[in-house]
């Protein structure tokens, strides 16, 4: 990898994620990577590249606003991917 790289190798995002944790004082669970790379997998495929950090930050809003437990992250999460799903519907 280059130093100029954007590619992110999978221990990497554990370093990452794990230097959030302790700076933030957050569990695993508070974390769920898989989750959250999979929700923006599913916006970007089904809406567009951009919409996936965007929805990414705004389930983390609305389930922060929710109280922001990790069965909160999974409904917002939930409810995002669904709409991403039916998106072409909506735009036809």
């Amino acid at each position: 990898m280059t130093e100029n790289s954007r590619t992110l190798p999978p221990e990497a995002l554990d370093a990452w994620a794990a230097t959030l944790r302790e700076k933030f004082g957050l569990s695993p669970e508070d974390l769920p990577v898989s989750l959250i790379l999979d929700l923006a997998r599913d916006v970007a495929t089904g809406v567009a590249r951009p919409a996936a950090p965007f929805s990414a930050f705004v389930a983390g809003l609305i389930a922060g606003r929710a109280g922001g437990s990790p069965a909160e992250v999974e409904r917002v999460v939930a409810s995002i991917t669904a709409l991403a799903a039916d998106w072409p519907e909506h735009t036809n």
